[in-house]
């Protein structure tokens, strides 16, 4: 029985000409950057988001972690989502090693967050205060895309607030190509990016924060005291160059492999999905019963979801069409 894993766009598994690109890799001490791949991959990276220069990371939280120590000192503050990655996933980071506050907001219903309301929480010039020093966006967010519209008047409102401006673009590039737009028209509006290899662009390992060559270089530092060198890491470098240059246009199938599946449980009595809601490549829908026997019950038909009361389901390349009518067939059994 094949196995069908909804939960999330993490757990794809390379091909075999990923894999022999790795295998083939040319490889040398990254710490002294000395290795050939992992400067191609930086160097890639940064050409297709539109920077000076990037950093090949362990993980979306690494580089994520990276652009908040590069941006605040002890005591400064960077303001964020109630719900987004880097304040909510991601171990509190940010506090636990870098003495950085967050001052989390609600975010809108599109995944925004109103600048209005960031506003009154920018911290006067007061000692009284933290130093409100950063904003951090997320894109996508809940498999939402952040308008272009509103992200360049996030551009001036940080330029107007002398706040510097990252991204949690662990899936930017499916926001791009929601939009159907070059990447470099969302990435440019930021100061930082980061951006994950392992997610919906399927290699085992690793995300690039991208940004200046300032930044880059306090990050490589940073990275070090974190215990981020990684010696001869062409090895996973070589999956992410595959990833970039392979698995980027792809990602619309994602999208309509979802909006397929979101089609199809919309049509389900017991299932409260809004299928005009679904951008991307992640589902959410609520459960009108308890969620425990359709875990179990999918699990008897190879079929792998969370377990959580709010359903989440998330397309990917390890997915095909007739993966989606299995499962829908599976869940209309269930119901």
């Amino acid at each position: 029985m094949k196995q069908i894993d909804l939960r999330s766009d993490t757990v794809t598994k390379p091909s075999k000409a990923m894999l022999k690109s790795m295998m083939e890799a040319k490889i040398g001490d990254d710490v002294y950057g000395e290795d050939p791949t992992v400067n191609k991959l930086e160097s890639l990276a940064a050409k297709m988001l539109g920077t000076q220069d990037s950093i090949f990371c362990t993980s979306g939280t690494q580089s994520n972690l990276l652009a908040l120590l590069i941006h605040c000192q002890r005591g400064d503050e960077y303001i964020v989502g109630q719900h987004a990655h880097t304040y909510r996933y991601e171990g509190g980071g940010a506090a636990v090693l870098g003495s950085i506050q967050p001052q989390p907001l609600n975010f809108e219903p599109d995944g925004t967050l109103n600048l209005k309301k960031v506003s009154q929480f920018i911290k006067p010039d007061d000692f009284h205060f933290a130093n409100t020093k950063l904003l951090c966006l997320e894109n996508t967010h809940a498999g939402k895309v952040l308008p272009l519209d509103y992200l360049k008047s996030a551009r001036q409102f940080t330029q107007t607030n002398q706040l510097m401006l990252h991204l949690d673009g662990a899936r930017v590039f499916n926001a791009a190509i929601q939009l159907k737009v070059d990447v470099k028209k969302i990435t440019t509006l930021f100061d930082t990016i980061s951006c994950c290899l392992s997610k919906g662009l399927g290699a085992p390992v690793g995300s690039v924060l991208c940004g200046s060559k300032n930044h880059i270089k306090k990050a490589r530092r940073w990275r070090k005291v974190l215990g981020g060198g990684m010696r001869q890491a062409g090895i996973l470098a070589a999956a992410g160059i595959f990833a970039l240059s392979n698995n980027i246009e792809r990602l619309e199938k994602d999208h309509i492999h979802a909006k397929t599946l979101a089609m199809g449980l919309s049509e389900i009595d017991g299932i409260s999905i809004q299928p005009d809601e679904v951008q991307t490549n992640i589902i959410f829908a609520d459960i009108k019963s308890d969620i425990n026997p359709l875990h179990e019950f999918l699990k008897t038909k190879g079929i792998t979801i969370d377990k959580s009361n709010h359903l989440r389901l998330v397309t990917h390349l390890d997915i095909s069409k007739d993966d989606i009518e299995y499962t829908l067939k599976a869940f209309r059994d269930f119901f």
